[in-house]
């Protein structure tokens, strides 16, 4: 039995909700940075469970077990993935993840998905019409949709 399995009888999860942190490609945005723009914006901690930096290192935010604090009216129901960046060096919306990223969130969703097999990977975007974000800046339903 892993860690996520375990979980599973204290919440439903239903959504892998894929995020980027909307920083600019070319500016570090690490996970304390991340920390202390959440802490400002009122969370306990941060919000996502999972944030993956350029170097593609996963750092652990939140247990799975805990709710999230990253999609409105969806957290109860999810688990919140963010890489960062997001912006390319205009600021403008785009699919900013780095090869390590890439690698990382796709073993991340690959180990989320034995864990919650029944749950659909979705970009933030995706998760609704009322939401009007580009985050993810990148289709994360169609690019994962054979996990």
């Amino acid at each position: 039995m892993t860690a996520g399995s375990f979980y599973q009888n204290y919440r439903e999860v239903r959504l892998l909700v894929v995020h980027c942190s909307a920083t600019r490609c070319d500016r570090n945005f690490p996970v304390e940075a991340l920390h202390r723009c959440h802490l400002a914006r009122g969370f306990a901690s941060i919000g996502y469970h999972f944030y993956i930096t350029r170097d593609g290192e996963v750092h652990i935010c939140r247990p799975v077990h805990q709710i999230g604090a990253h999609a409105t009216s969806w957290n109860d129901k999810s688990i919140g993935i963010c890489y960062e960046g997001g912006l390319n060096e205009d600021g403008q919306a785009a699919d900013t993840r780095t090869y390590a990223q890439k690698c990382s969130l796709l073993d991340l969703l690959r180990q989320l998905k034995a864990d919650y097999p029944k749950a659909k990977i979705l970009g933030h975007y995706q998760l609704s019409k009322s939401v009007h974000k580009a985050c993810p800046c990148f289709d994360a339903k169609d690019e994962y949709q054979e996990l």
